[in-house]
């Protein structure tokens, strides 16, 4: 951090839900951090450099996202065991925030296993190293704050989860606001007094804590479940909220106002979604649900003997969309470990080292330490090469759904339009826990089109797959091209694609088949999964579906309604099988 004063967290113009958050997080850090989801530019990282002004000049440590995990978490003291063979602890970042504030921005883009480090510690507010010959633990309480641009990708339902807080970040909407924020910010600059500003003694008060009766523990328990919210995580945060709030206030006691006051700040991001719904709780809807939890009407408790069947009861997707063939090609695919999986590979977090070898990148703190346990006071003894060491690094394996949609003038067109664009969405949207990312190409008159772009994000995906445009001839052979070309390119040695094409398997021209087919040969050439889900409707069936997929190796699905969960549901089981 700079010498500069930060800006006044109390002099922002707005945010108050997140200045709200930010606060309760401080006064009790068991409530886990904050996430601020918004726009670049909305006063994320102000609001955090403030907020440790703000706690009495406390420690603002940022975390890069280039940051290794000994950076972040501390590792051996390379400087003491290779000139006196001593194995001391060298502090990280999580040290260097201690009673302060964490902050990282685009949180969404950190790697996994770092996001879970944070996580566990600014929760227990101790940070435990048992590593590379060093045992050590010590304090680490901060106020951890991850902001992100939801357009950028979304957190994984586990991560995002253990967030006690989230708030949507938008810049003020008002001429006014505007205004006043732009006039703040250059007397801030030119060294002017600002007014606006707040006393940070007005809400840190003593270690008093409030009392929390019954009634507030059944009101929370009645809107965790009326927002189908998982485990007991949110129930215990939102009573952690409310009381940090009435503590706040100076209130002995927590009441149900402090509940509703705090529950958007802790149940948006907590809901049980469907697969085609938005990854945090729409500000209506939830406003609904607190209103319809503390407020019910006088009715008795407990789901209705005479209700409608359960949402995962008889129904069986398979009966819509049922196996028709395999080809031989894809019975002798090698096969694909699933995604999510544990893989070696050249990047990712280190899970031990090996002897280095020629062309090996040598990991410093092992190598250092494998000479340090030689030397053994051996002043003098040099580095020999049998003391090289490297790392060995283990990543999740990232999938890549490319899907192909028939868009052209045939039967169908608008049906398979709303099945692409609600199968993306529903993709991405079970796809968090196992960071797959989707894509769409469409084909119709006389080219493909790549739609949407590799992507794990919801949003994005929203504002591309707006207006599909159906109509025209089928160039099958183009679609397929640009499958395989897009599929290529998000394959690595950590990474796989599975190509999905939907189609009934016509295509037009004098070559149009022999094209497609051809293609088909290089995608069952190729190491890249395929699946083939043959919409043909009618009476009589050609069957030009299955040849594709025979010729490229895949499996074929029948499937008989475009139904957005039908199709994701297909997709999710051929994954499943692989």
């Amino acid at each position: 951090m700079t010498g500069r004063r930060p800006f006044p967290f109390g002099a922002v113009v707005g945010h108050d839900d997140a200045k709200l958050a930010l606060r309760l997080a401080a006064l009790d850090p068991l409530i886990g951090g904050v996430l601020l989801r918004g726009q670049k530019g909305s006063a994320k990282t102000t609001l955090a450099r403030g907020l440790a002004a703000e706690l009495g000049d406390a420690p603002f440590v940022e975390l890069p996202l280039g940051a290794s995990e000994d950076r972040v978490v501390g590792t051996l003291d390379t400087r003491a065991a290779l000139t006196g063979g001593e194995v001391r602890f060298q502090p990280g970042l999580l040290a260097a925030a201690d009673g302060g504030v964490l902050y990282v921005d685009e949180i969404n883009l950190l790697a996994d296993h770092l996001v879970d480090v944070l996580l566990d510690v600014a929760v227990s507010g101790e940070n435990i190293v048992e590593r590379d010959a060093v045992s050590h633990r010590h304090p680490a309480r901060f106020v951890l704050v991850g902001s992100m641009n939801p357009e950028e990708g979304e957190l994984r339902p586990q991560l995002l989860d253990r967030f006690g807080l989230c708030v949507n970040v938008v810049a003020p909407a008002s001429v006014s606001d505007r205004v006043e924020a732009v006039r703040r910010r250059l007397a801030f600059d030119a060294g002017e007094p600002l007014g606006g500003e707040d006393r940070p003694e007005d809400w840190l008060p003593g270690d008093r804590t409030p009392a929390i009766e019954a009634d507030v523990l059944e009101a929370a328990a009645h809107l965790a479940l009326d927002v189908g919210a998982e485990g007991l995580r949110a129930d215990l945060t939102l009573c952690r909220a409310a009381a940090a709030l009435a503590r706040a206030e100076r209130r002995p006691a927590v009441g149900l106002d402090d509940l509703r006051r705090v529950a958007p700040l802790v149940l948006a991001h907590r809901s049980r979604r469907g697969p085609f719904d938005p990854p945090v709780l729409p500000p209506d809807e939830l406003r609904r649900s607190i209103e319809e939890a503390l407020d019910p009407p006088d009715e008795a408790d407990g789901p209705d003997p005479d209700g409608g069947p359960d949402a995962d009861g008889d129904t069986d997707p398979g009966g819509a969309a049922g196996d028709r063939s395999m080809g031989l090609g894809a019975m002798r695919r090698p096969p694909v470990p699933p995604s999510g999986a544990d893989v070696s590979s050249g990047r990712g977090r280190v899970v031990g080292d090996r002897p280095a070898g020629p062309t090996d990148a040598v990991a410093v703190v092992p190598t250092v330490r494998n000479l340090a346990a030689r030397r053994a006071g051996a002043v003098g003894a040099g580095l020999a090469a049998d003391d090289l060491r490297a790392a060995v690094r283990r990543t999740r394996r990232r999938r890549t759904i490319v899907l192909c949609v028939d868009l052209s003038g045939s039967m169908g067109a608008p049906e398979r339009a709303g099945a692409a664009s609600g199968t993306v969405l529903g993709l991405l949207t079970s796809a968090y826990e196992e960071r797959q990312a989707v894509a769409l190409v469409t084909f119709r008159g006389d080219e493909a089109t790549t739609v949407l772009s590799p992507t794990t994000s919801v949003e994005i995906a929203r504002n591309r797959l707006d207006g599909l445009v159906t109509g025209g001839a089928t160039p099958l052979a183009a679609g397929l091209a640009q499958a395989l070309a897009v599929a290529e390119r998000a394959t690595g040695d950590d990474a796989d694609a599975l190509v999905v094409v939907l189609t009934d398997g016509r295509a037009t021209g004098d070559h149009g088949l022999d094209e497609a087919l051809a293609i088909a040969g290089r995608i069952a050439a190729s190491p890249i999964d395929a699946l083939v889900l043959d919409c043909e409707t009618g009476t009589v069936r050609l069957g030009m579906a299955a040849q594709l997929a025979d010729a490229m190796g895949a499996r074929c699905v029948e499937v008989t309604s475009l139904e957005p969960s039908i199709v994701v549901s297909a997709i999710a089981r051929h994954v499943g099988a692989s």
